[in-house]
């Protein structure tokens, strides 16, 4: 029997298997009614999908939004259609790249960067992904997109494959970074495996392997239940009395002697998530984002 389920669970995605196949294993596990992640991993990828269950689903764009770490296996020397592993190899080139050669390459795709997407990506075009296009060998022009790479590490390198930690915003594919740094060389290059580490303060060390979900009984799966306000943790806290909760919960725009501007994350005070507001000038509050009610787990912070 399916019940409600107000959190978040820290799943270790295997690789070789989609978001949504991994979300549903652990939505049967936990019986969950209602259940989303935040942030879609490929099959070809491993590492944290974090699930969101019930009201949890409401604030899961404040994961989506965070930066995102990774650790990459890149192999130069050789390109595919797809960026990836999984696609047909399209040029084979010899790789003549020094120790220097490669870290001034890697310089360019620090910092602020434009990145055109991928054709083999979700984004939509005319109401189809973009991949669908691709698979029919339609090519489209997509727009480049502004995103921060924050962090492009060399860790190691072994013949023509090297180890990357890469930290960025959102919105950055890791594939065509692969991509992009084979045509920066002029070997050609693809990603030869993803691992994800990080979600915004969220660690990899945190989450439960799939495999260990399904070794743990009712109460073990419980005590990996984290509280739904887990999600908003990079927003300040504002509590509020009852009657302002009140008519929050209501959807009406409050008046408070309140200086900060903003975001927020917002309690009954001393008590449970009630959701998220902003505020504005002149100390009015104004709701974002509702709880349906106090959910017990979105009570802590």
């Amino acid at each position: 029997m399916l019940r409600r389920i107000d959190a978040v669970v820290l799943l270790d995605k295997p690789a070789g298997l989609s978001s949504n196949a991994a979300l549903q294993e652990a939505k049967r596990l936990y019986g969950a009614a209602k259940a989303g992640h935040a942030g879609t991993l490929d099959p070809l990828a491993s590492g944290l999908l974090p699930l969101v269950f019930g009201e949890a689903t409401k604030f899961a764009q404040f994961a989506l939004a965070a930066d995102k770490e990774y650790e990459a296996r890149v192999t130069l020397g050789i390109a595919t259609a797809t960026g990836d592993a999984e696609g047909e190899i399209v040029r084979r080139s010899p790789v003549r790249v020094g120790e220097r050669r490669l870290e001034r390459a890697l310089a360019r795709f620090r910092g602020e960067i434009e990145q055109v997407p991928p054709m083999f990506a979700a984004l939509k075009r005319g109401g189809r992904p973009l991949y669908a296009l691709a698979r029919e060998g339609r090519t489209v022009e997509r727009s480049p997109r502004r995103l921060t790479v924050h962090r492009l590490e060399l860790l190691s390198r072994s013949g023509d494959s090297i180890e990357l930690r890469i930290r960025c915003s959102k919105g950055t594919y890791v594939r065509q970074l692969a991509h992009d740094l084979g045509v920066e060389l002029d070997t050609g290059a693809h990603l030869a495996a993803l691992r994800r580490t990080a979600v915004g303060d969220f660690r990899i060390e945190q989450a439960a392997p799939l495999a260990q979900l399904r070794a743990l009984d009712a109460a073990g799966r419980a005590a990996r239940l984290l509280a739904v306000d887990c999600l908003l943790a990079a927003l300040p806290r504002l509590e509020l009395a009852p009657a302002l909760a009140r008519s929050f919960l209501e959807g009406r725009a409050l008046r408070l002697d309140e200086p900060r501007r903003g975001r927020c994350r917002v309690y009954l005070e001393r008590g449970a998530l009630l959701g998220v507001g902003e505020l504005h000038g002149a100390g009015e509050l104004r709701p974002v984002r509702l709880v349906a009610r106090a959910s017990g787990r979105g009570a802590s912070g």
